[in-house]
Formats: C-alpha cells, sequence, structure tokens
C-alpha cells in the first residue's frame, strides 16, 4: 500500500505550492463592453499571469462606467468619450491602456436614394425634410463612441444635430435593428458587430464611417481608479499585459476574434466575419488625440468644462511601459 500512497503525497506536495500561487495572485474585477471590439477581454483571464482576472460583460460601456466609478469592479474598458465625461463629472479614473479601436458605421434607411458617401446628397435630404416640416430622425446609443463619432462628422460637415435633425436614443445597440426596421429613424450611427447584423439583415444599407473628426477612429480605453493603483499596482501591470497580449493574438488570428465576438454576442458568425474589417486592435493610447477628443465634445456641448488639464494628468503610461519594454513617447504619448 505504502508503495502507491507515497508517490500520490509527493505530487500533491509538489502541487500544494502551485495552488497557493494561484490562491495568492492578486484578484482584479474587471467589466467590458458586449461590442465587437470589446468582447477580446473576455480572453484576459487565460492570457493573465501574477494575476486572477474576473472579466464581467455588460450591455454598454456606460453601464462598465458606472460599476468602476461606484467601485463595483477595478478596472473597466469604455472609450476615449466615456473617459472625457467622468472627468467632466468630477469621477476619480486613470486611463492605462488602449484595446481596440474602429467599430463605428453610419447606415440610412434602405428607401433613401444617397450613395455611399455622399454628404452633400444627404445635407441636401436634410434641408429638405427640414423644408416640409418633417424630422429627419438620427440615432445612437447616447454617450458611447458611435454617438461623438456621429456628431463630430456631422459637425464638420455643417450639420447641426441640435437644429437640422432629430435626434433618438436607443440605449442598447441591440435594438437598433429593429428600429430601422420599424421605420423609426433614416439614419443611424451604430457600433460592430450590430451594423454588419443590420446590413446583412438588409435593414439599411451603408453609408460611411464617422472617422472624419477629431476623434478619429479612436474607440476603447481601459481605465481604472487611483485607489486601486495605490493599492494592487502589480496587479494592473498584469492586467495591461493581459490587454496587450490579446490584442496580439486577435491582430494575428482574425478566427479567434471571429469566434470571441460570436461566442459573447451570441450572432452568427457571418456578422462576426464581417465585423473584424472594421477593427483595429492597439493598446497604445493617444494623448494629442484625447486632447482633441476633449475640445470636441465640450464644443458639441456634450460636457461642460475644459477637461483638458486632467485628460492628460490622468494617463498613466506606467503600466503599459511596463507590459511592452518600450517608453511612453512610442506608446502614443
Amino acid at each position: 500500500m505504502k508503495r502507491f500512497v507515497l508517490p500520490i503525497l509527493a505530487l500533491l506536495a509538489l502541487a500544494l505550492p502551485t495552488l497557493s500561487l494561484a490562491e495568492d495572485a492578486p484578484k482584479i474585477k474587471l467589466g467590458y463592453a458586449k461590442c465587437a471590439h470589446c468582447t477580446p477581454m473576455s480572453l484576459t483571464p487565460q492570457f493573465a499571469e501574477g494575476v486572477t482576472i474576473d472579466a464581467v460583460g455588460f450591455n454598454t460601456g456606460t453601464d462598465a462606467l458606472t460599476a468602476l466609478v461606484s467601485k463595483n469592479i477595478d478596472v473597466a474598458q469604455v472609450t476615449y468619450l466615456h473617459y472625457a465625461i467622468a472627468l467632466d463629472k468630477g469621477f476619480d479614473v486613470v486611463a492605462i491602456s488602449g484595446q481596440v479601436n474602429g467599430g463605428s458605421a453610419i447606415l440610412l434607411g434602405n428607401d433613401l436614394e444617397i450613395a455611399p458617401g455622399d454628404w452633400g446628397a444627404l445635407k441636401a435630404l436634410i434641408a429638405k425634410y427640414k423644408a416640409d416640416g418633417k424630422p429627419f430622425r438620427v440615432a445612437a446609443s447616447r454617450g458611447n463612441a458611435q454617438d461623438i463619432h456621429m456628431r463630430g462628422a456631422f459637425a464638420k460637415q455643417g450639420i447641426d444635430i441640435n437644429k437640422d435633425v432629430q435626434f433618438i436614443n436607443i440605449p442598447n445597440p441591440s435594438d437598433h435593428l429593429q428600429a430601422l426596421r420599424r421605420g423609426e429613424v433614416e439614419l443611424i450611427c451604430t457600433v460592430e458587430p450590430f451594423a454588419t447584423q443590420i446590413m446583412q439583415a438588409k435593414a439599411a444599407k451603408f453609408f460611411g464611417f464617422p472617422y472624419d473628426q477629431a476623434a478619429g477612429k479612436l474607440t476603447n480605453l481601459i481605465l481604472t481608479r487611483s485607489d486601486v493603483i495605490a493599492s494592487n499596482p502589480k496587479a494592473l501591470e498584469g492586467v495591461v499585459r493581459a490587454v496587450v497580449k490579446v490584442d496580439a493574438h486577435i491582430a494575428a488570428d482574425k478566427p479567434a476574434l471571429i469566434e470571441v465576438i460570436s461566442k459573447v454576442t451570441g450572432l452568427d458568425k457571418a456578422i462576426a466575419t464581417g465585423a473584424v474589417e472594421n477593427l483595429d486592435p492597439d493598446p497604445k493610447m493617444y494623448r494629442a488625440s484625447a486632447l482633441a477628443i476633449a475640445t470636441m465634445m465640450r464644443d458639441l456641448k456634450y460636457i461642460n468644462s475644459d477637461v483638458s488639464a486632467a485628460v492628460e494628468k490622468n494617463l498613466d503610461y506606467r503600466f503599459l511601459e511596463a507590459a511592452t519594454g518600450k517608453p511612453k513617447t512610442e506608446l502614443g504619448y
């Protein structure tokens, strides 16, 4: 009997230190939104080293931000726009990494005879609706990146979203498809993979990407709070390392990105396959563009104060520097 017991005990003795190390690893609760470019955050636990990540999905980035500032989670994947909004409201948020950019698309109702990218024709149609006393209804999920991308692109084209069109807020992007099918809006700026879902369902047609504005195609940003930085800096370094690894993984392996989009959103892989063409994995944080976004948001009266100083001050590059081995000057600073 001893012949069998002793080897088993020896194996257990070898395993126990490993189990103890896993139990002792610092823990981070991370929230992410369920959009195409957000879903890779669900992979961070399997790419984490030296930290245990509990990744929780939220319907929107706004929900994730709310959980962060109310201290229900430690890290949130949101957007550059949420970052500026949070600072405008006086919340304690610190940006520690980028993640994936892009993911926005402007779609038109099928009955509108306008060619993709023809802003002149779109402006003329909006003017006609206004002259006829009819509202030209445009929609987005207020507060997300696509909303600001659309507002900035409209302003660049001389379209006043407060006077020339009627804005419709549809909080959950998964509801955009039905709003178009019911004819409730003429135009919508939505997020992947729902943009591809809408086009594949032939509920609307593609007009263009809303990237001709100060935000460009910048979208996702990883935020934490100063108390988490003070109490758990090594764990945050582990989180950022995981984000960098996930970005490298999905950039090199599109099928892996398609798989995670389909798994988290529950949408067909054909939809996820179309969505990935509008996504750009990138963990850098772009300081100059972040400042331009904050200025644009104030000009659009989306925020009330000049948060430029706070935007720059609260970009903390130390975790990205540790994760990549590069100086911040090579990481978007």
